[in-house]
């Protein structure tokens, strides 16, 4: 594998490495608990600058009390802020919970929509949360590109250093084929987050476990 700075991977090289990262880490599924389309959405805007590990502490309990568009839209803003308090930026992800559910109320018959404008439309849904739910909520190929994914994307020169998010997303898009979408982001999220991690490491050591990989 090329260690060379600033040389960006061609797709056959990407793909390659991608399979390593997947057999490494082969989860297809999320981290984050939910049994439904709108514990879903709600539990990726709580995820934001927030662990998995600490969204799913707080969403039994919210979603026991409020497990639908209905309940939550009529939820106290008080109560929604109380039950996730332990998670960063709580007050303004229990706004974004209650004005997501009234959103879809009020647009989509307290459905959540399957298309990313749809979805996008909702309060505090961006790119990336809208990209998580369509492939994990409707199976419909998405590549979500959240700080792991980019972090790892640009360490291993899939990408450019200087790629936006949106740059990332259509670059590994166009490299990887849209049937590993879905795979390739969770395995690249789980490679950042486990062994490519943010905090300052031997990153030759991560080249060596996909090099050793690859060559079983």
């Amino acid at each position: 594998m090329s260690k060379a700075k600033n040389k960006i991977l061609a797709a056959n090289e990407v793909q390659h490495i991608v399979s390593a990262m997947i057999k490494l880490y082969p989860q297809i599924e999320s981290e984050l608990n939910f049994n439904n389309n709108f514990e879903l959405v709600c539990a990726v805007v709580l995820s934001a600058q927030t662990t998995d590990v600490a969204v799913n502490k707080v969403t039994p309990e919210l979603f026991s009390k409020y497990p639908d568009a209905e309940s939550m839209a009529a939820a106290e803003l008080e109560d929604i802020s109380r039950l996730i308090s332990s998670i960063g930026l709580y007050k303004n992800k229990a706004k974004y919970l209650k004005s997501l559910s009234q959103d879809l109320l009020d647009k989509y018959n307290s459905e959540v929509p399957a298309t990313r404008e749809e979805l996008e439309s909702l309060a505090g849904v961006g790119r990336k949360t809208a990209n998580v739910v369509l492939s994990n909520g409707f199976d419909i190929p998405a590549f979500a590109v959240d700080t792991h994914v980019n972090r790892v994307c640009k360490k291993f020169n899939f990408v450019p250093e200087e790629a936006s998010v949106l740059e990332v997303e259509e670059v590994m898009c166009s490299k990887l084929p849209a049937s590993i979408w879905r795979r390739a982001h969770h395995s690249i999220l789980l490679f950042g987050r486990y062994q490519c991690v943010a905090r300052k490491h031997d990153h030759d050591k991560c080249i060596e476990r996909i090099e050793e990989v690859l060559g079983e």
